[in-house]
């Protein structure tokens, strides 16, 4: 069995006992097969065999998602050419990162194991999605996700509705009447603010579990975290507003239930930085830039320097606070 087909098999029982080791040993196989992580490394003059823990991984900038082709490939002979790849949003003037995707299901069904993990069978879910941008732009992970959702959630209604609200309204309203089934709509935050402004007060809103995803998109004014909630909950109901916690560079997700808090699975590791030492990665540091280890990218590089920032918890939950400065405001979840 190749050190892939190990690292897969034994992804979905990782724990966070044993998930340190996997990452330890995936970063050995990938400073040695990802062209662009092993360049950078040699740059930096870092020997992989000194590694001996997480915090001394040189993470790689998110940035070399969008200037490189970013894939691990042990050998001519194992050479791969990717089955999907997935672009970031942004402006027509803006440089899109790719993730070069090998096999598009393994990254539905960890996405889709993730979920369950932590909101139950997908199979007791209608899923509905306000997903415009991302639709539009086209090449979205998040809109492979919801669709990969829908499907397997076994519903008869559609999940993407783009700019019609009067046919999501009438959908929520159809959903709510299955019995047996919760109601999930996830919204892009701009989106989910224009539904609430055009539909506040109607019953239709209440009674479900709204994720927002984060973005504004420049269509409109940027909000903190705390100002986004209430005024969707104007909307929706008292209810906490959940959050997704994902990104085009990344395969996983961390999910908020609704108190700003991040949880991660543990294929999905969170360490913080100094923002001005890229070299200063720590699982115990209480604040700072996110670096983030995601061992389902397998055949990316599964560690991702992000532009984030972020406060730690010591119960392992994280909160997303903002953006480095002079770095681009993307998608899911990056509220400034």
């Amino acid at each position: 069995m190749s050190f892939r087909e190990e690292h897969l098999h034994a992804l979905p029982r990782l724990t966070a006992a044993t998930a340190p080791a996997a990452a330890l040993a995936l970063f050995r196989h990938q400073a040695r097969h990802c062209a662009p992580y092993a360049a950078y490394l040699a740059a930096l003059g870092r020997d992989p065999a000194a590694v001996q823990t997480l915090a001394q991984i040189p993470f790689l900038p998110i940035e070399f998602f969008k200037t490189h082709d970013v894939r691990t490939v042990p050998g001519p002979a194992a050479d791969w050419q990717p089955a999907e790849t997935f672009l970031s949003s942004g402006t027509t003037l803006q440089q899109r990162s790719q993730h070069h995707v090998r096999e598009p299901t393994l990254y539905r069904q960890h996405a889709q194991r993730i979920f369950e993990h932590y909101y139950g069978a997908l199979t007791g879910w209608t899923v509905l999605a306000l997903l415009p941008s991302y639709l539009e732009q086209g090449g979205s992970s998040l809109v492979a996700m919801v669709e990969h959702f829908a499907q397997a959630s076994g519903q008869s209604q559609p999940a993407f509705f783009l700019h019609d609200h009067t046919a999501l309204l009438s959908a929520l309203a159809e959903a709510k009447q299955q019995p047996g089934r919760k109601v999930l709509l996830i919204g892009v935050s701009y989106a989910l603010l224009d539904f609430v402004d055009a539909y506040a007060g109607r019953p239709e809103l209440h009674g479900l579990t709204v994720l927002e995803t984060g973005g504004m998109k420049g269509r409109r004014r940027e909000m903190i975290r705390e100002e986004l909630h209430a005024e969707l909950q104007r909307g929706f109901g008292p209810a906490g507003i959940h959050s997704e916690y994902g990104m085009t560079e990344l395969l996983g997700q961390a999910y908020s239930f609704g108190d700003g808090r991040f949880w991660a699975p543990p294929q999905l590791q969170i360490l913080l930085r100094d923002p001005s030492d890229p070299f200063s990665a720590s699982a115990t540091r209480a604040s700072g830039a996110l670096n983030v280890i995601d061992l389902s990218n397998i055949d990316s590089c599964a560690f991702v320097e992000t532009k984030d920032l972020a406060r730690l918890h010591p119960d392992g939950s994280f909160e997303v606070l903002g953006r480095l400065d002079n770095s681009d405001i993307r998608g899911c979840n990056q509220l400034v």
